[in-house]
C-alpha cells in the first residue's frame, strides 16, 4: 500500500503548528482508536487519549516508536526523522515526530 509522505517538514511544520484539524487514529492489531489534532504528534495525542504508544526519545532518533502506516497521510516535525528514504517509501512512519495529515490507521512494529 502507497502512502503519502510530506518531505518539507520545516515549511510543513511551520505551516501547521496552528492548524485546528482533527483526525482520526487508529492503531493496529489492538484496533484502538484516538483523536489525532494535526497540531500534535501522533505520540502526544495518544498520550492524551490514555492510549499508549512505545517510544523513548521523542525527538525521532531513538526509533522504539517505528510504525508501518496502513493507512493516511502525515506530516513530520523534524526535517530528517530517523527513516531511511526506503523506510519512508515502504510506509514506515516515526510517531514521536509525526502529526496526522489525515485520518490515519498505523501499526507499531513493536507489536503493541
Amino acid at each position: 500500500m502507497t502512502s503519502q509522505h510530506h518531505n518539507n517538514a520545516a515549511a510543513d511544520s511551520a505551516k501547521h503548528d496552528d492548524d485546528d484539524s482533527a483526525y482520526t487514529a487508529r492503531v493496529l492489531p489492538r484496533d484502538a482508536t484516538f483523536a489525532a489534532p494535526a497540531s500534535l504528534s501522533l505520540l502526544e495525542a495518544a498520550l492524551l487519549d490514555g492510549v499508549s504508544l512505545p517510544s523513548s526519545c521523542r525527538n525521532g532518533t531513538c526509533r522504539a516508536c517505528i510504525s508501518k502506516l496502513h493507512a493516511g497521510s502525515v506530516r513530520y516535525r523534524i526535517e530528517w526523522p530517523g527513516l531511511s528514504p526506503d523506510e519512508k517509501d515502504d510506509g514506515y512512519i516515526l510517531p514521536c515526530v509525526a502529526c496526522a495529515g489525515s485520518d490515519v490507521v498505523f501499526e507499531p512494529m513493536d507489536g503493541r
